[in-house]
């Protein structure tokens, strides 16, 4: 993009055009050897007609399909879910995809560079050392509580100032009779900096205590998903190890996670401990064992040191959350150059969220290096939209309301831009929900929409590092693995850059390309994977775990 641009037009193919600025109606506009004038205001992210639409032509945008027009739209208008609905090309698996000649970007720059990790004996290596404690069901949520309340400011993994908001001063006030309004004026906000942990164990980056709601009392299938989700995370290389706690009665049972571990992980060798309750001769004696149990745990996994790995050694997961108009054609693209690079280095890059991939399908399937693998994205995709929509939605209602008053009108348009995180190099496989990552190269990644549900997964499939673009802002983490966050506009780099780490909105300012931009992002993320920077959801201990009960959850 141009420094000071106003517009930009993606694809050669499109008919629309983005506003990266506000434009107001009668705005002159230029299209290559035409001119187009603004029947509408059209606000910054949103989209306007380089032609005169009739009710029911379709309209591209990124060179495909991403809507059909449901009624005139005039030349120069703004488009809108008034005059736009979700539509996509048709897509195909005929015939073993081409396998293209591909060159990765920027080889001989990173081919000698190396980050900071913990090897593991299966030969992966960790960007985090921690340990998990984790419940089989949900009956063993409160004795995680316990646990965590006890256990992180005795080994030094709390924060000693733990609240930055005084809510004395509020409740002073209240006993002196101070009105609602006097009371909404007052600060509350400190201004004390947390302090930085002074843990115990130094080689362990971070103890975490899981919680969920499953486990029990749903369907069989859902106690088996969440135990391999399970055994991905005790798998996973940023786990040193684990403490499961059981009820006892509950469908996931010990045995299911430990079969499941075997199945992925034959010789796994982390200290992993299994608790029973049922067994216990009481509450207190139970809390006890698991404390222990983790206590020594903890001094074998301290042992671990960093040491140098190279970027092979990387599999980086690609996801989007509260995206807006912008994601597409900044953030995202940059996620794109920074999967090339590593992918192109020998290190695996995982995209997820196949809601979001509607309307690109054709791309992907003839990105494929396997006639098996473009087959099973395609079941996974028609399998996936088929259920939800007995279920009464389907992939075209995935757009938030956030997400449309931002510019992202259809589900098409959405997954469009969502699908550029991916980059351009081949696809070597095509990952249910919960299957591991076993191949250097881009793997799909069968996860819904939801940013938390994706970002649980793509940690329990093997990814050591997450990198999550988005437009609006997003408050989220993951326990096993650190989630830098990548805003695709400055304003809210600048607004919320307690949450964000990096601000592709320079791409949009034409300040950098998606090359430098993304070579900038790289760079920052070896130093996260070395330890030597730590991301803002590490800061704020937001460290979300939900499993994805396959249902309508898009």
């Amino acid at each position: 993009m141009e420094p000071n641009s106003k517009i930009v037009k993606i694809h050669p193919r499109d008919n629309l055009m983005v506003a990266l600025t506000d434009l107001p109606q009668g705005t002159l506009i230029n299209n290559g050897n035409e001119k187009v004038r603004l029947v509408d205001t059209v606000p910054a992210k949103h989209k306007f007609a380089l032609k005169e639409f009739s009710k029911s032509e379709e309209v591209y945008m990124y060179g495909v399909v991403v809507g059909r027009a449901t009624k005139k739209i005039p030349r120069g208008g703004l488009i809108s879910t008034q005059n736009l609905s979700h539509e996509t090309q048709k897509y195909s698996v005929t015939s073993k995809p081409e396998n293209k000649s591909w060159t990765a970007p920027l080889y001989e720059k990173y081919k000698n560079k190396t980050f900071l990790g913990y090897p593991r004996s299966d030969g992966k290596v960790g960007t985090e050392n921690n340990w998990l404690v984790i419940p089989l069901v949900f009956c063993q949520n409160r004795n995680i509580e316990e646990l965590k309340k006890v256990m992180l400011r005795a080994l030094g993994y709390e924060k000693t100032q733990k609240s930055i908001f005084n809510l004395d001063v509020l409740v002073q006030k209240y006993q002196s009779g101070a009105s609602e309004k006097e009371l909404l004026e007052e600060t509350i906000l400190s201004g004390k900096k947390e302090k930085e942990n002074n843990p115990l164990f130094p080689n362990i980056d971070g103890v975490y205590f899981l919680t969920h709601e499953g486990g029990c009392g749903g369907a069989t299938s859902d106690a088996i998903a969440l135990c391999n989700l399970l055994a991905g995370y005790l798998n996973n290389p940023n786990v040193a190890g684990a403490t499961v706690l059981s009820l006892g009665c509950q469908h996931a049972q010990i045995p299911l996670l430990q079969e499941a571990v075997g199945r992925i992980s034959p010789h796994l060798d982390k200290p992993i401990y299994f608790l029973e309750q049922q067994n216990s001769t009481s509450e207190p004696e139970y809390l006890a064992e698991c404390i222990k149990k983790t206590f020594v745990g903890l001094i074998k996994a301290n042992k671990n040191k960093r040491v140098p790995a190279p970027l092979s050694k990387l599999t980086v997961g690609l996801e989007c959350g509260g995206s807006d108009g912008f994601s597409g054609i900044s953030a995202n693209p940059v996620l794109g150059f920074v999967s090339d690079v590593v992918i192109g280095q020998g290190g695996a890059a995982v995209l997820s969220e196949f809601p979001e991939l509607n309307g690109v399908e054709q791309e992907l399937v003839n990105r494929c290096e396997t006639l098996e693998h473009a087959k099973k994205f395609e079941k996974l995709m028609k399998e996936y939209h088929h259920k939800a929509s007995l279920l009464g939605a389907g992939f075209d209602s995935n757009p938030s309301p956030g997400n449309i008053k931002d510019g992202l009108i259809t589900d098409a348009i959405k997954s469009a831009g969502a699908a550029k995180k991916g980059g351009t190099s081949p696809i070597v496989d095509v990952l249910d929900y919960t299957e591991q990552v076993v191949r250097p190269g881009l793997s799909l990644l069968c996860t819904p929409g939801n940013d938390v549900e994706s970002t649980t997964a793509l940690a329990g499939s093997g990814t050591n590092l997450i990198l999550f673009t988005t437009g609006l802002g997003t408050p989220t983490g993951n326990p096993a693995v650190p989630v830098i966050k990548v805003s695709s506009n400055t304003s809210l780099y600048n607004k919320m850059n307690d949450l964000i780490d990096f601000n592709a909105g320079t791409v949009i300012e034409g300040v950098s390309s998606i090359e430098t931009c993304g070579e900038a992002l790289l760079d920052y993320l070896i130093e996260v994977a070395s330890g030597r920077q730590k991301v803002c959801a590490r800061k704020l201990d937001q460290n979300d775990f939900i499993p994805w009960k396959r249902g309508m959850s898009l």
